[in-house]
C-alpha cells in the first residue's frame, strides 16, 4: 500500500536564507516555491514507513525529534519508520538553532525562525497524515541511473573544471549514481518517484527562495507525471559541487539532466520489490577532536566573521563554567525494501567516500542518502581527516565545524569507524531472520 501528499512551505515573511555566510539580508522574493513531499508505504505485514523530502538546507535534530514525537502521538509510528530528508538547497530558510553563528541575526529574526520552525513541524506531521489517509494498493520498483554534473570540489579548482572536463582530467572520487524508487498504482500510474544524487545544491546564491537544481528536477518530473510526487533525497555530496554554476540557467539545466536520468530509469526494466519493509535506526555517539584552547578562541574572537562569532560564543561558555561539548548524537538509519534493497540514511553533510565504501561492503545496489534526520556538521572520512591536518586546513575535515558551531574544530579520528560499525549492526538486525 502507498499514499502520497505534498505541502508548500515557502515562508510568507522575510527571513534569512540558509547556507552562505556571505549573505547580508533576508530573502527578497521567490524563484519557485519550496515544498515538503511525503510517501507512505505499508507492507504485507502492516509495517509502515514514511519518506519525507523537503526543500531545506538541513533539518536540525530538534525538528526531527519534534516531528517524530508528533507522528508517534498521531499515528503510532516510531522514529525508525520515518525518514526526514533535506535537499540542502542554499536558497531555503534558516531553521531553529542551525548555523546561527554564520548569520548576523537579531532577536526579531530569531523569533521568526522559531515561529517558522514550529509551523514547519506541524505541516510535516499533517502532511504525513494526508499521505496515510490516501493509502492504496501499489507496486514498488527500484533501479539506478546516472548523471555526471557533480564534481569533487576538493580536487578541482572551480575555474578549471570546464577545461578539465573537456580533457577528461577531473580529479577525485565522485558518485554519479541516481538511485530511483518508483511507486505505481494498481492501474499502472506513477504515484511517486524518489531519487537520490550526491551533489551540493549550490548552483544558486540568489536572495530568492528556490529548491536549486533539485527543485527544477522535481518540478520537471511532476509536470510530466501530474499524478505523481517527485522526491529528491540528497546523497553523500558533502565534497561534491555542480560545476560550473551560479546562474539560474545552469541550475535549470542540471535539474533537467537529473530529471532525464530518472525518466530513463522509469522507462527501463526495474527490479520489482515484494511487499516486505524492515526499518532500523541507531543513535551513534560520535567523538569530537581536541577542544580549542582559551588562547585559540581569544585569537579568533575579535571581528564580525562566523569564526569570530563561534569563538566568542565558546569563550562565553567557558568563562561561565559551561564545558564544551565532547560528543554528538548521530542518527544512522537503514531500511530493507523487499528482500534485497538496502537503503542507508545518514545524518550530516556526508562525503562521497561513505557511499562508495558502503557499496563495496554491502553490494553495488545499496543506496546511501545523507542530510537525513539531522544535519549537525560535515561528516568526513578518515582519508579526508588525514588530508585536512595543519598546515592544510581543508574545509570538510577541519574548518567546517566552526560553521556548525560545534565545540571543536574537527571530529576525532574514529568518526568513520564508529559509523561503519553502526552500519554493520543495522544490517545484521535487518537480516536477523536469515531472509
Amino acid at each position: 500500500m502507498a499514499g502520497t501528499a505534498r505541502c508548500e512551505i515557502t515562508p510568507r515573511e522575510p527571513m534569512w536564507l540558509a547556507g552562505y555566510a556571505s549573505r547580508r539580508r533576508p530573502a527578497q522574493g521567490t524563484l519557485h516555491p519550496l515544498w515538503i513531499r511525503v510517501l507512505a508505504l505499508r507492507d504485507a505485514r502492516g509495517h509502515t514507513g514514511i519518506v519525507v523530502s523537503s526543500d531545506t538546507l538541513g533539518i536540525p535534530q530538534s525538528i526531527w525529534q519534534n516531528v517524530c514525537r508528533g507522528v508517534k502521538q498521531e499515528f503510532g509510528l516510531s522514529a525508525d519508520q520515518i525518514m526526514l530528508h533535506s535537499s540542502h538547497t542554499h536558497t531555503g530558510p534558516v531553521l531553529r538553532g542551525a548555523l546561527y553563528d554564520i548569520y548576523p541575526l537579531d532577536e526579531q529574526q530569531i523569533e521568526k525562525i522559531e515561529r517558522y520552525s514550529e509551523w514547519l513541524e506541524d505541516r510535516i506531521v499533517a502532511t504525513v497524515g494526508q499521505a496515510l489517509s490516501r493509502l492504496q494498493p501499489a507496486r514498488v520498483t527500484a533501479g539506478e541511473g546516472k548523471a555526471t554534473f557533480a564534481v569533487n570540489r576538493r580536487n578541482n579548482p572551480e575555474a578549471e573544471v570546464v577545461q578539465r572536463r573537456a580533457e577528461g582530467t577531473l580529479q577525485g572520487p565522485t558518485d554519479h549514481t541516481v538511485p530511483v524508487l518508483a511507486v505505481w498504482s494498481a492501474d499502472g500510474k506513477l504515484l511517486a518517484a524518489v531519487f537520490t544524487y550526491a551533489c551540493h545544491n549550490t548552483c544558486l546564491s540568489l536572495d530568492e527562495w528556490s529548491g536549486d537544481y533539485a527543485g527544477f528536477a522535481q518540478t520537471e518530473l511532476e509536470n510530466v507525471h501530474p499524478d505523481a510526487v517527485a522526491m529528491f533525497c540528497m546523497g553523500c555530496g558533502g565534497d561534491q559541487n555542480p560545476l560550473p554554476r551560479r546562474t539560474v540557467e545552469r541550475a535549470h539545466g542540471y535539474g533537467l539532466r537529473l530529471a532525464a536520468a530518472v525518466e530513463r530509469v522509469l522507462a527501463g526494466p526495474m527490479r520489482e520489490l515484494d511487499a516486505d519493509l524492515r526499518t532500523e535506526l541507531e543513535m551513534i555517539t560520535l567523538n569530537l577532536g581536541t577542544p580549542p584552547t582559551m588562547e585559540r578562541l581569544e585569537s579568533l574572537a575579535s571581528g564580525a566573521s562566523y569564526r569570530s562569532r563561534w569563538a566568542a560564543r565558546l569563550l562565553d561558555d567557558l568563562r561561565a563554567g559551561r564545558p564544551l561539548e565532547r560528543t554528538v548524537p548521530y542518527p544512522l538509519q537503514a531500511w530493507r525494501l523487499g528482500r534485497n534493497q538496502l537503503w542507508f540514511c545518514m545524518g550530516g553533510e556526508v562525503v562521497v567516500d561513505y557511499a562508495l565504501g558502503f557499496r563495496k561492503r554491502f553490494g553495488d545496489s545499496v543506496w546511501v542518502s545523507a542530510y537525513c534526520n539531522d544535519v549537525m556538521a560535515y561528516i568526513p572520512s578518515l582519508r579526508i581527516l588525514d588530508e585536512d591536518r595543519p598546515p592544510r586546513n581543508g574545509y570538510e575535515g577541519n574548518t567546517s565545524m566552526m560553521v556548525y558551531g560545534r565545540g571543536a574544530e574537527r571530529w576525532a579520528d574514529d568518526v568513520e569507524q564508529r559509523i561503519s560499525e553502526g552500519a554493520e549492526r543495522l544490517v545484521r538486525r535487518l537480516t536477523a531472520d536469515g531472509s
